[in-house]
């Protein structure tokens, strides 16, 4: 069963990873290179490993979910600063409101 949830996490980042793959065959508005790829790859596989050692580790269910959704959390905060990079600007912005 435990195998069977990293081959899972390993299909499940492959599969995440040819949208944008399949998307560039169709379209000039996806333009990721290699580097990209690289990184959400790492960033994915990060994700699927962290959310197992804690589905191993954790014992209960409430654990199991306020854990996993904090690796979530940490992963979509990652994926919006990487792609927009507006994300640490904003909350900035909100701990130190500049007036004037």
């Amino acid at each position: 069963m435990k195998n069977q949830r990293l081959f899972i996490i390993l299909a499940a980042v492959i599969a995440i990873l040819s949208i944008p793959l399949i998307a560039m065959q169709f379209t000039s508005e996806v333009e990721w290179t290699a580097f990209d790829f690289l990184v959400m790859g790492i960033l994915l596989t990060t994700t699927g490993l962290l959310c197992e050692w804690i589905l191993r580790k954790v014992k209960t269910t409430k654990g199991r979910i306020t854990f996993c959704g904090l690796v979530l959390l940490g992963f979509f905060a990652v994926w919006v600063e990487l792609a927009t990079g507006n994300l640490i600007n904003t909350i900035c912005k909100l701990v130190y409101p500049i007036e004037g």
